[in-house]
C-alpha cells in the first residue's frame, strides 16, 4: 500500500482490505488462507470485545507483560514472510491492554526470523488511572493514529482499544489522503469497516437465511474502498460461503443502534447506507453520508462484580413442576441462612411427553447465585445441593458436578471528552507522532422517523413463523441488546415496517416485555432495529441470561408466529 499524497495527480486504485479475525478465537489458518488466496494491500485482525478487554486484564494481574492476545503471535510466526513477500500491511487490534508489549514482540520475532519489517503501535487508550478499582479502562479510539503509522511505512500496526471499523478507516484514510472533516468518505470506509469487522459474518456465518449457501467453512470477508468512501464487500475466489445483500445486511444491523453509528472520527449516517448487488459474491456499498462525530469518547470499564456460581438439577419423567418446587423448598432453608445477594431459579422445560431417549425427557431445573463474597455462594451452598443426592426427588442427578465459586465481571461505558486521552502514533523508529482530536464535533441528536410505505392492503393471512419472511440478527452492547430485522422484498417490507412494532416485539419476546425497547427504521436496508434496555444485565461476563450476549435472540425472534398475509408465503 502506497499512501497517497494529497493533491497529488491522477487517480489513487481502490484499497483492498481484508479480515483475518473477528475476535480471540477465530479460525487459526484464516491469515495464511487471506494471503494466498488472493491480492491484498491492508490484512486486519479484530480480536477484541468487552468480554476480552476482561479476559486480557485478568492475565495482566497474573503478568504485567501480558495484555495482549498471544495467539496473534502464534499466527504470524508462520506467516510473517509471506506477507512481507506480499507486500501486505497487518493492522491489528490485538495488541489489547500492551500494544508496546507485542509490537515488541514481533520485532523480536522478526529479527529471529530475519524478515526486515517495521512494527508501529498506537497507544493512549489506556485510562485505568483514572478509574481505579478497574481490571481494564479503555476509550474507544480512532483510525487517525493507524493512518499515521502507514504514512511513515509501517509494515505492522498494533493498536489497543480503537474502534473495530477504525481498522478499516486508518488504512484507507493513509492510502487515499484524507483528513479529518471528510466525513462522507470516513463514513463510508466506517460502513466497510463495520461489515468486516467480525469476519465471516459477512459471507454467511450466522445468517439467518444460511442454507440458501454452502457455508460449512466460509471465506473471510474483503473490501475494495474506492477514494469517495464507496466500496464492495467481496470474498477471495474459491472460497466457501456467500456474499449477498442480505448477509451484508445482517452485519450492518449488527451491535448497532439507531441511524447515527457514532465513532471518534466521524458519525455515519446508517439511514443513508444503500446495498447494490453488483455480481456473484459482490455487494456494492454507496450513497453513506458522514458528519462530525460527537464530542466525546466511548471508555469501556471492565471489573469484577464478586462472585457467581451454578447448579443444574436434571429433573426426568413426569411432574416436572413438583420436583422442581421440591427441590427449592429444600434448599430454601440453607439460602435464607446465609443469603447471597442475587439469587436466580429457572426451570428449562427441554423436556418432551413420551420421549424416546432419557434426555428428550428431561427438563433442566438452574439455580444461579451471586455475592461479593465467594464463602457465601461457594462449596457450603453446592454441598448442601449434592447432600440433596438420595433424599429428594426421584432420578435425581445434576448436569456436572458443583465447585467453589467462580469471579465474574461487569461491564459499564462512560464517555470523556477527546481531550482526555493522549492519542498517539508510536513509530517503528520510536518517533512519536500525537493525534489531535476531531476539530469539530456535533452532539448526537436523535434522527427524525422516516417515513413508512404505504401499508399492504387487507386481505387472507395465515399463522406462521415471522423467519418465513424476514431475517434477523441480534448482539450485546453492555448490559443492552439489538435484535435487527430485515425483509427481502418491497411488499414484505411494506408489511414487516407496520407490522414489528415495539409492542408486538415485546409480545413475541415475553422475556423483554418490561423493559425499554426503542425501534429505528432503516428503509433503505428495509429493516428496523430494536434496542433493548439492560436485557444482559451488566454485561456478558456477568451471565446475567441463558444467552448472555443476545446472540440468538433474534433467531428466537424468527421462530415466533404472528399472522402473516398469504401473498407473502
Amino acid at each position: 500500500m502506497t499512501p497517497a499524497v494529497p493533491g497529488g495527480t491522477g487517480p489513487v486504485a481502490p484499497l483492498r482490505v481484508g479480515n483475518f479475525s473477528g475476535f480471540y478465537g477465530d479460525r487459526s489458518a484464516a491469515l495464511r488462507e487471506m494471503l494466498t488466496g488472493g491480492d491484498l494491500d491492508v490484512l486486519t485482525g479484530d480480536y477484541l470485545a468487552e468480554l476480552t478487554m476482561l479476559i486480557l486484564g485478568r492475565d495482566r494481574l497474573k503478568d504485567p507483560a501480558a495484555g495482549y492476545a498471544r495467539t496473534f503471535l502464534h499466527r504470524l510466526e508462520d506467516c510473517l514472510g509471506l506477507a512481507h513477500e506480499r507486500g501486505v500491511r497487518i493492522v491489528t487490534n490485538a495488541g489489547g491492554l500492551n500494544p508496546a508489549g507485542l509490537a515488541g514482540e514481533i520485532r523480536k520475532l522478526a529479527d529471529r526470523l530475519g524478515i526486515p519489517v517495521r512494527v508501529a503501535h498506537v497507544e493512549g487508550d489506556d485510562l485505568g488511572a483514572a478509574y481505579p478499582g478497574t481490571l481494564a479502562a479503555h476509550a474507544y479510539l480512532g483510525g487517525f493514529g493507524i493512518a499515521a503509522c502507514l504514512r511513515a511505512g509501517a509494515d505492522i500496526v498494533v493498536t489497543g482499544r480503537v474502534t473495530d471499523a477504525a481498522l478499516v478507516t486508518g488504512p484507507a484514510a493513509a492510502h487515499f489522503g484524507w483528513r479529518p472533516g471528510e466525513y462522507d468518505r470516513l463514513a463510508g470506509a466506517v460502513v466497510a469497516g463495520h461489515v468486516l469487522e467480525c469476519g465471516t459474518q459477512a459471507t454467511g456465518g450466522n445468517y439467518a437465511f444460511f442454507t440458501e449457501g454452502d457455508v460449512r467453512r466460509p471465506g473471510f470477508p474483503l473490501a475494495e474502498i474506492h477514494a469517495d468512501g464507496t466500496g464492495v464487500v467481496t470474498k477471495h475466489p474459491g472460497t466457501g460461503g456467500f456474499v449477498d445483500v442480505g448477509t451484508v445486511t445482517a452485519q450492518l444491523l449488527y451491535e448497532t443502534g439507531g441511524a447515527r453509528y457514532a465513532g471518534p472520527d466521524v458519525t455515519a449516517r446508517l439511514d443513508t447506507v444503500r446495498l447494490v448487488r453488483e455480481g456473484p459474491d459482490r455487494v456494492r456499498i454507496e450513497g453513506v453520508r458522514g458528519e462530525a462525530p460527537p464530542p466525546t469518547l466511548k471508555v469501556g470499564l471492565n471489573r469484577l462484580g464478586g462472585f457467581r456460581n451454578e447448579v443444574v438439577f436434571v429433573l426426568t419423567g413426569l411432574d416436572i413442576e413438583a420436583k422442581a418446587a421440591l427441590v427449592r423448598e429444600q434448599l430454601a432453608g440453607v439460602l435464607a441462612a446465609s443469603p447471597p445477594q442475587e439469587v436466580r431459579w429457572d426451570l428449562v422445560r427441554t423436556d418432551r411427553a413420551d420421549a424416546g431417549t432419557e434426555e428428550t425427557a428431561s427438563a433442566l431445573l438452574r439455580l444461579v447465585v451471586r455475592d461479593p463474597d465467594q464463602q457465601v455462594v461457594g462449596r457450603g451452598l453446592t454441598g448442601a445441593a449434592v447432600e440433596l443426592a438420595l433424599a429428594s426427588y426421584p432420578g435425581f442427578h445434576l448436569l456436572s458436578p458443583p465447585g467453589k465459586g467462580a469471579p465474574y465481571g461487569v461491564f459499564e461505558d462512560v464517555y470523556v471528552p477527546h481531550g482526555a486521552v493522549d492519542h498517539v502514533a508510536v513509530l517503528h523508529d520510536g518517533r512519536r507522532i500525537p493525534v489531535p482530536p476531531p476539530h469539530q464535533t456535533r452532539p448526537l441528536d436523535a434522527v427524525p422517523p422516516p417515513a413508512l410505505p404505504e401499508p399492504l392492503p387487507p386481505g387472507p393471512v395465515r399463522r406462521a413463523p415471522l423467519g418465513l419472511v424476514a431475517g434477523a440478527r441480534s448482539g450485546d452492547k453492555g448490559g443492552d441488546a439489538n435484535v435487527g430485522v430485515w425483509a427481502r422484498t418491497d411488499e414484505a417490507w411494506r408489511w414487516l415496517a407496520h407490522t414489528l412494532t415495539t409492542d408486538r416485539l415485546r409480545r413475541l419476546l415475553p422475556e423483554v416485555q418490561d423493559l425499554p425497547v426503542t425501534r429505528h427504521v432503516l428503509p433503505h436496508l428495509r429493516a428496523v432495529n430494536f434496542v433493548v434496555e439492560g436485557v444482559l444485565g451488566a454485561g456478558v461476563a456477568a451471565q446475567h441470561r441463558f444467552d448472555p450476549q443476545a446472540k440468538a435472540l433474534g433467531e428466537w425472534l424468527r421462530s415466533r408466529h404472528l399472522d402473516i398475509p398469504e401473498t407473502l408465503l
